[in-house]
């Protein structure tokens, strides 16, 4: 692992590629989360629904996309998050998370943030700020 901080502009974190979406998945997420609307976890719901099947909640996909800062959490933390989804996420579907540096600030670094399906189609695109730590003497 290389130090977040001696990335360039334009400059990629390792992209990070999910397991594929699984039912239990999704449960955790709603007991986690407290979202239990069956379009998440009960295939009938989302066929009454409309959808052609169960779809991930938004947020656990979201959430996910975190992972690309785990290894850096020594040098910092991620101080804002702002995404668009872009489509839906389906069982099965395995998700790669990438970020390129947009902008390197003296204490933030902007990057661009997607998860892309199997497909290479977006289904969540958005921005994060990653705040370097200060060191303290």
């Amino acid at each position: 692992m290389s130090a977040i901080t001696a990335l360039q502009k334009g400059d990629s974190l390792e992209p990070v590629t999910l397991e594929p979406v699984s039912r239990i998945d999704l449960i955790k997420y709603a007991g986690a989360s407290g979202d239990y609307n069956p379009i998440h976890t009960i295939d009938e719901e989302a066929e009454k629904a409309g959808l052609p099947g169960i779809i991930a909640h938004g947020m656990w996909t979201m959430g996910n996309l975190a992972k690309l800062f785990t290894p850096y959490y020594e040098e910092g933390f991620i101080q804002n998050y702002s995404i668009r989804f872009k489509g839906m996420v389906f069982l099965g579907d395995v998700l790669t998370l990438h970020a390129v540096l947009e902008e390197d600030y003296e204490h933030e670094m902007a990057f661009n943030v997607q998860a892309v399906n199997q497909n290479e189609e977006a289904v969540i695109k958005g921005k994060v700020v990653f705040s370097r730590k200060v060191p303290t003497y």
